[in-house]
Formats: structure tokens, sequence, C-alpha cells
């Protein structure tokens, strides 16, 4: 079953260069998907290519990666 995305931002591609300007509203940043790591705090996220750009001519979107590593089962070492 696949989470629903969390879309924080969108982007528009630089016509000129293989840029891509994106603008995120930090306050739409899910606190359960930030990390620490090394005393910083992270969060993954993913910019997307549009279909066709939008309403406002953007060309990207920005969603949180909110993919998480399965928990692993522990086995059981008396199994025969």
């Amino acid at each position: 079953m696949s989470e629903q995305k969390i879309y924080v931002g969108t982007g528009k591609k630089h016509p000129d260069y293989e840029i891509v300007n994106v603008a995120l509203c930090l306050t739409d940043l899910p606190k359960e998907h930030i990390f620490e790591y090394e005393k910083k705090k992270y969060i993954k996220l993913k910019v997307v290519e549009m279909k066709e750009p939008g309403k406002w001519g953007k060309t990207h979107y920005v969603e949180v990666d909110t993919w998480r590593p399965e928990p692993k089962e522990e086995k059981d070492d008396l199994a025969f």
C-alpha cells in the first residue's frame, strides 16, 4: 500500500540552463519525516518533473520522500 504524497513546493525549470528553481513551504514539512544525523536535521525530498506545466508555468513539484525500510523480522535460531 502506498502512502499519500505530501506536496511541499513547486518549481520552474530555467529556460536557458539545467536549473530548477524551487520554493518550499517549511511550515508544511511534516515533523515525522525529519531525521537527525550527526546533530543536524534533514528531510528527504523528491523534485519531480510535471507532465505539462501548471497554471502558473511551474514545471516541477516537490514532495516528501516517505519511503521507509521494512522492519527486519527476527529469525528464530532454534528452528530446525
